[in-house]
């Protein structure tokens, strides 16, 4: 709810000479905006506190003077939230950080007696009442916005290489399902997404299912995350692809990185060449990757503003 307008006031000068209405108008009430920020967290305030007010504006002056006008009310949405405006059936999209958007509009503050003078009524006992802000009633949907969506089954390192790449800290685990939000981490401008891990059938609610694959229709680039502890590399990227396709066939013709992770758990060189020149039959455009080699997460670095810089040629 916007704030409520003050109310003009009745007020005369006392000053011999100086006889006459002085009443001010009422401050205009405060407006309520949406800002985007890049903190999944935000949403977490509005779980539980349902009504949000902005101030009303203040009672009209003396001598002419407005009254205080209302501060506004900005709340804080992670980008990629979108605003349902359930009186107007209206949609809002918060896209970029920083944006503020406009949702509800301030009362006007009403008039005071200076306002209604004139040379018949030189005593004007009349003001007007503030106008009541706009009421909204709204619901939140988060549809995530990223640069760069890692993705994959759970387990293939996606939370960590999100730490090393932008000290997101995303809580890390090993065992099936440690990510149940999406996390959000910032690489020198670029927004990266670790997307809570896939399973077969989640393109049919199984697993964290469909609650997250429709966050990936608005990532711009996928990087496809495969353990090489896998014993079946091509099996998982497969599987993975099969149920993005299954949701939205559209996800399966954005740009496409795959990351080789854990690459520190392969001691012998040639099992490692081996299982590169197994997975570049299915993309070339692949990297192994340990987020223990500092060197390899330069390479990964360079290769994601690459393929950003291509994308948005």
């Amino acid at each position: 709810m916007a704030g409520k307008g003050g109310d003009g006031i009745v007020t005369f000068d006392k000053v011999k000479m100086s006889l006459g209405p002085t009443g001010g108008r009422g401050g205009n009430g405060g407006n309520v905006y949406f800002e985007g920020v890049t903190n999944l967290a935000a949403l977490n305030k509005y779980r539980n506190k349902k009504e949000w007010w902005a101030q009303d504006g203040q009672l009209g002056k003396g001598n002419r003077s407005d009254g205080k006008e209302g501060e506004d009310l900005i709340l804080t949405v992670p980008i990629g939230t979108v605003i349902h405006n359930l009186n107007t059936k209206e949609d809002l999209d918060v896209t970029k950080p920083g944006e503020k958007i406009l949702v509800a509009k301030g009362g006007i503050g009403g008039r005071g007696n200076f306002y209604f003078r004139s040379s018949k009524n030189t005593t004007p006992m009349q003001a007007e009442k503030g106008k009541p802000g706009e009421e909204l009633e709204l619901f939140l949907e988060l549809r995530l916005i990223a640069d760069i969506g890692l993705i994959g089954f759970p387990n293939a390192g996606k939370s960590s290489l999100l730490n090393e790449l932008t000290k997101a800290q995303a809580k890390v685990a090993n065992y099936e399902f440690t990510t149940l939000e999406p996390n959000l981490g910032v690489m020198d401008g670029v927004i990266i997404a670790d997307i809570p891990g896939l399973i077969e059938g989640a393109s049919t609610g199984k697993g964290l299912g469909i609650k997250f694959l429709k966050h990936i229709q608005r990532t711009k680039v996928l990087a496809h995350c495969l353990s090489l502890e896998s014993t079946d590399l091509t099996g998982d990227y497969k599987a993975i692809r099969t149920e993005l396709k299954s949701f939205d066939p559209e996800m399966t013709d954005k740009k496409e990185i795959i990351i080789l992770t854990k690459s520190d758990m392969i001691s012998d060189p040639k099992i490692l060449a081996k299982k590169i020149k197994e997975v570049k039959k299915i993309n070339p455009n692949i990297l192994s990757v340990s987020i223990h080699d500092w060197e390899s997460l330069g390479k990964l670095r360079e290769n994601f503003r690459k393929i950003l810089s291509e994308n948005m040629a």
